[in-house]
């Protein structure tokens, strides 16, 4: 991997973050490499600067890999997280490492890390999330009404707060809170979960990568479709969203050995 222009994507909201942006764009440029700086917030401007960028650093925690991996996955340039946030269970290198690792990375050193996403349609736009795509009820504390169907096949109407549908990568995520199972971050199988379920399936369902999945609201108040928990959209009774696995994916450059089962409970306990 040949890396002469990288990009730098921050949460904007950490002052240490900007400090390192900074201090990292710095080092790079000393290297005679090609840098630039953006909020991981501001996604339509991170994409205007795409063209010839070769590797994505972010700087923050697992919420700015979320954007990060939004504003790369048309050209799925590949991705290395720094942490400073609380848990960190996708950024591969702690603060500490980030300056002694970055000659390695501007190398070209590492291995690829691929992630499956979804792809979510809604009202002519679409969407995609590495980690998942939530329907539930919007700020009114009600019931609401979620007819599934699974490759145009009905499943069941869900009663609840709510329904998650998460990938690998996200079944350590939301999806675990409400009873997912955990899948190994590289396989390409998703999960269907309800959220609080009350007389209603209440079993999480581990679905094939080629399965098609429909959510129809019912309710008559407002509920809400999250994507990665950062892009947010009011829903109504009649509206439905379909979600399938995307033919694109998340690229992730790692260098540190890929032993998932190693650090799971590390990981999920927010240590590293």
């Amino acid at each position: 991997m040949v890396v002469k222009r990288v990009g730098i994507l921050y949460h904007p909201m950490i002052e240490a973050a900007i400090t390192m942006a900074r201090e990292l764009e710095g080092l790079i440029r000393d290297h005679g490499l090609s840098a630039w700086l953006c909020s991981a917030w501001e996604g339509e401007k991170a994409r205007a600067q795409l063209d010839s960028t070769d590797l994505i650093l972010t700087i923050g925690g697992d919420g700015t890999i979320l954007r990060a991996a939004g504003v790369a996955v048309l050209v799925q340039i590949p991705i290395i997280g720094i942490n400073l946030g609380k848990l960190g269970f996708m950024t591969e290198l702690s603060a500490a490492e980030a300056v002694d690792s970055l000659p390695a990375l501007l190398a070209g050193e590492g291995w690829l890390d691929e992630r499956a996403m979804l792809e979510a349609q809604f009202s002519e736009q679409v969407f995609y999330a590495l980690n998942d795509v939530v329907v539930a009820r919007g700020a009114i504390a009600r019931t609401v009404y979620v007819d599934a169907s699974i490759d145009d096949e009905q499943l069941t109407t869900y009663k609840g707060d709510g329904v998650v549908v998460a990938t690998a990568t996200g079944s350590t995520g939301y999806s675990l809170a409400t009873g997912g199972p955990i899948l190994h971050p590289q396989s390409e199988e998703f999960i269907l979960s309800p959220i609080v379920p009350h007389l209603s399936l209440a079993y999480p369902l581990v679905l094939l990568p080629e399965a098609v999945v429909k959510l129809r609201i019912t309710a008559a108040h407002e509920a809400t479709l999250s994507i990665d928990g950062h892009i947010n959209r009011p829903l109504s009774s009649g509206d439905s969203i379909t979600i399938r696995l995307s033919a694109h994916k998340a690229r992730f450059l790692r260098i540190h050995p890929g032993s998932f089962y190693g650090f799971l409970e590390q990981r999920l306990k927010g240590k590293r």
